[in-house]
Parts: C-alpha cells; structure tokens; sequence
C-alpha cells in the first residue's frame, strides 16, 4: 500500500470542480457556492483531507509515528501485562527507526474510525497498527479508502486486503482442553473475553468443537471483558452451578487470577476442586499460587513483527498476510487431575 496523502487535487476530482474552488472552500472564501462548499467540506472529511496540514503536506515529509487506537475499558489498559508486551515490542521495532507511537483509548469502533480520519488527515501518522479485528469491521473499508497503510493484529478474518498478522487460537484452545481431559477433566468450562472480537469468535468455536469431539457435552462460556472484575464475576456463576466444572480457562491472565481469588475464596482447591488455565502467559501467572498453567506465546515479539510490517508498507513494500507462532501450553501448579 503506497504512502498516498489526500490532496486538494483528489477532492477536486470528485467534487467536480477546480482546486481554486476546493481553496476557496476549504479557506470559507466567497467565490463557490453554499451547496458546492458544504460538498467539498463532505469530500475533505470523508477522505480524511485536513486544510491545517497543508505545509506537511506539501513538503512530503512524514510525521515518523504510527497510531494505536484501542477500544478497550482503559481501566485494564494500566494492568494487562499483555497490552504491555505487546507495545513494548511495537516501540522496540519503531524506536530503532525513528519512528513514535501515537496511542488513543476508544469507546467504539465508530470513535477510533473518526481518530484515523483526524490522524491522517492531519498528517500525525503515517500508519496505524489495528487491534481486535471484529466481523464485518467498519474500520477495514475506511482504511482501505483512506489508503492509510495499516496492520491488523490478530484474527484470521476477512481484513479487507489490509496485512494481517495473526495466530492459530483455536490450535492453541484445542491443546488445552486436550491437555485438561487427559488429567480426567470431563466437566470444562471456559470465561471469554468480549464476543464481538473475532479472535473470541475463534476461540469459542474451537472449544465447542473439541468438546464435541471428546464428548464432553454441552461446552459452557461464560463472556466476560478482560477485567478481574468481570473475571471474578463469571467465575462465580460458574462456580454455585448444581454442576460445577472441575476446570476453568480464561481467555487472559487478569481474569485467570481473578478466578483463582474467587475459588479460593469460596473454599475450594486449585488444583484439588479446579484446575485453572490462563491465556497469555506473563509475570502474573508466576507470582500467584499456585502459578498458573498458561497458553504461553512471544507477545512482545508479536508487536515487533506487527510494527516492522507496517514499517514496510509505510516504505511502499509488497506485505502479506503473516501466520505468528501459536500459543503453546506451559503447565504449571494449577492444572492436576480431578479429584474422585
């Protein structure tokens, strides 16, 4: 994808007018009419055209930064070793080039589409590293019409043509309910992160799948959004059922420890009463006890990879769709058999 700012040139040619009528517009100058300079403002929008950055734009300089939106509870943000990880290797990757991390926490997928129209627009970034790629994602057409050169990290979903960095989740997922029914688990239940996420989408589908295939019966998620607090609150329901599970994996570390908090509190033993596995293996999962067995995989390396793509497409480089390691399971104290 070729580093190709909007001009006053491009929103000429679509409005069907001179670029002294698109100045004039832009600038609120009489010379165009009411109706023309409303539909030249659209244009300028919509193409992410901002009339402040002229000079920039003009001159050809880059802005030497990429933009990271996440449209996460920022509460968690300051706690989730895996966000961590991951912008520890994307700065790695950008520092050693120069380049700067723009970061902005979203609301909604709405709100980080209007952050890359104003970033781009307003020649602060020269691409954008995109996180939690959803079904039919909004912000895929706007990036390819924008022509922001971007990476999508994580998920094997239809991106729209834009680079895709991902992992097998559901291999991952598959090994672990593998691993707990050889221990004797047949009762297994897991705490999802937010379902609108492509990536949980994949996880969920592979653990109905594997459950299927062992006869394990019906395959119990609870969702939840990545936060101790929702963590702790699945786990509980889980947990006063007539039919508890004997064992539990969560879809991040935060949630697993949550649930460890709550089992414990409710007076049973990990591993005797439940085993517990954690997704996204960091600090956390070694310094409770017990430690956590996790789904363990590079995430630092895994922004490095994501940053030096995006580097390369901002380079005017021919990228493609990369497959990162998958998550393998590194057991620990919290995973034994059931007991009888």
């Amino acid at each position: 994808m070729s580093l190709k700012r909007p001009t006053i040139a491009d929103i000429a040619r679509r409005a069907g007018v001179s670029k002294g009528a698109v100045s004039y517009a832009l600038n609120g100058q009489p010379g165009v009419s009411e109706a023309t300079r409303k539909r030249i403002l659209a244009i300028a929008q919509e193409i992410g055209f901002n009339a402040n950055s002229a000079a920039r734009a003009l001159s050809g300089a880059r802005a030497r930064a990429v933009g990271l939106t996440l449209c996460r509870p920022a509460r968690i943000l300051g706690i989730e070793p895996w966000f961590m990880g991951l912008i520890s290797g994307f700065e790695a990757e950008l520092g050693a080039q120069s380049y700067a991390l723009t970061l902005q926490v979203v609301a909604t997928p709405e709100q980080e589409v209007e952050v890359y129209r104003r970033w781009w627009g307003e020649r602060r970034i020269d691409g954008v590293i995109v996180t939690d790629l959803r079904e039919h994602d909004i912000r895929m057409p706007v990036l390819q019409q924008l022509q922001l050169p971007a990476v999508v990290l994580g998920g094997s979903g239809d991106a729209g043509g834009v680079t895709q960095i991902w992992s097998d989740d559901g291999g991952a997922i598959t090994e672990a309910v593998r691993y707990l029914v050889a221990l004797g688990h047949s009762r297994i239940a897991r705490v999802s992160g937010m379902p609108d996420l492509l990536h949980t989408q994949v996880r969920t589908s592979a653990f109905n799948d594997v459950c299927a295939s062992l006869g394990l019966g019906d395959a119990v998620t609870v969702p939840a959004d990545y936060t101790g607090e929702e963590g702790s609150r699945a786990t509980r329901r889980l947990l006063i059922g007539g039919d508890r599970p004997t064992a539990i994996i969560y879809d991040n570390d935060v949630m697993a420890v949550a649930g460890l908090a709550v089992a414990q509190e409710m007076g049973l033993s990990v591993p005797g009463d439940l085993s517990i596995v954690a997704w996204d293996d960091s600090p956390l999962c070694s310094l409770v006890h017990p430690s956590l067995t996790a789904l363990s995989r590079d995430v630092s390396g895994y922004g490095a990879q994501a940053a030096r793509e995006l580097l390369n497409a901002i380079d005017g480089k021919k990228v493609g769709n990369v497959k990162a390691q998958t998550a393998h399971l590194t057991p620990r104290g919290s995973t034994a058999p059931p007991r009888s």
